[in-house]
């Protein structure tokens, strides 16, 4: 039994009070330094991936409209161009940015995330968000977006409603880019200085989509990645979301807060799978757990560091996640416990950084190492292939 593992990294942490605790660096968030020492940390520790957060708005507390709150964290970088400045000085690692689907055009994302997958040599993912609030729309111009109220974010059923059309805009997104990324065969490029031919023109290829909201011809100016096509990951609370996952993603985060509610997601990820048709005999979807994170070397040293950070904060943490509070065998029981539900791995978000990334590092990792669970060292050159994923062959190959 071999896990998977890989973090999330945001700002100074998950916890709103992080960047206020000691060891935090809030005056480097937005410094090339900051991100290049996380990344490597975790490369240090033989993590899968890490997952690089990405908004077309400030960070909120509320999930569907801005605040004005300054004792928070505010601001953020564009993260596929942190992911490719990171890709430069990595080498095992993989490199998941997110990005915003619903006010991107999708062939400027499919060349971005095609493009960084060459700068990482095939290392390179994608998640795919949108984006449900007005204010983010009034960014753009193009288009409005209905304000949500809390009224909406309160019913299961109204929210569903109102985000369904986003998610199905978002899974047009990814065909468009998986069709991009086919659009050149792989043997495209010929380079002969000799004869003068630098491509065959017969091996790209026009992808002619047309979708209720948008259409694109292609093909892509980008050839094909070094992966085929660079693994796609979202993240899943309800049923709209899973839908959308089994049919565009080749790995779902998912949110259970113990182990029935595990089965649970996964009996309903089996159904919209299944609704889909989807044969994952040839297109496997990876599921990982998601998990916050406060780790420390006794529980009741982990339980008062979150007592500090929520007092920092105002506010005791709340989260869509299942929160852990105490040390990393403890955390290794439950990842070992969860793991035979049917789950591939898991993604930690660390509270504080750096101090939750090294309690992963240096102290989870080694403790599922003795108990063979595992890895101790990088299996493959790509992060599908890390993941056990295939190298998919073009759609277009010999048409």
């Amino acid at each position: 039994m071999t896990l998977h593992l890989a973090v999330a990294l945001d700002g100074a942490g998950w916890h709103p009070g992080a960047w206020r605790a000691p060891g935090a660096r809030p005056a480097e968030l937005f410094s090339p330094g900051y991100w290049t020492d996380l990344v490597t940390e975790a490369e240090r520790g033989l993590l899968d991936f890490v997952t690089l957060e990405d908004a077309l708005g400030q960070q909120s507390a509320a999930f569907h409209r801005p605040d004005d709150r300054t004792d928070q964290v505010r601001g953020g970088m564009d993260a596929v161009l942190v992911a490719a400045r990171l890709a430069l000085l990595t080498r095992h690692i993989g490199l998941v940015p997110t990005t915003n689907v619903t006010h991107t055009e999708p062939f400027h994302l499919a060349t971005g995330i095609a493009t960084l997958d060459f700068a990482a040599r095939g290392r390179a993912g994608w998640r795919p968000q949108i984006a449900s609030r007005a204010a983010d729309a009034r960014h753009f111009g193009r288009r409005t977006t209905p304000q949500l109220t809390d009224e909406d974010v309160r019913s299961e059923e109204r929210i569903a409603a109102r985000l369904r059309p986003l998610f199905a805009e978002a899974a047009d997104v990814v065909e468009v880019a998986r069709r991009l990324w086919d659009s050149w065969e792989d043997d495209a490029e010929i380079r002969d200085a000799a004869t003068g031919r630098f491509i065959d023109r017969d091996k790209l290829h026009h992808v002619d989509f047309e979708g209720p909201l948008f259409s694109v011809r292609g093909p892509s100016i980008t050839p094909r990645p070094p992966q085929g096509q660079p693994l796609v990951a979202s993240l899943a609370h309800a049923s709209t979301p899973y839908a959308f996952a089994a049919r565009a993603s080749d790995l779902v985060f998912v949110t259970p807060h113990d182990r029935a509610d595990a089965e649970r997601i996964h009996t309903e990820l089996d159904t919209a799978v299944h609704a889909t048709g989807r044969d994952l005999r040839t297109r496997p979807l990876r599921r990982f757990a998601d998990v916050l994170v406060v780790l420390d070397d006794t529980t009741s040293a982990a339980e008062a560091r979150k007592a500090h950070l929520d007092t920092l904060a105002g506010a005791d943490l709340a989260s869509d996640a299942l929160i852990f509070t105490g040390t990393p065998s403890a955390l290794a029981d439950l990842l070992l416990d969860w793991h035979p539900t049917g789950f591939d791995g898991y993604r930690l978000r660390p509270a504080a950084l750096p101090h939750d990334l090294n309690a992963i590092t240096r102290a989870l990792v080694p403790e599922l190492q003795r108990r063979g669970a595992f890895r101790t060292t990088y299996a493959s050159t790509t992060l599908r292939g890390q993941l056990g994923l295939e190298r998919p062959a073009s759609r277009y190959a010999g048409a």
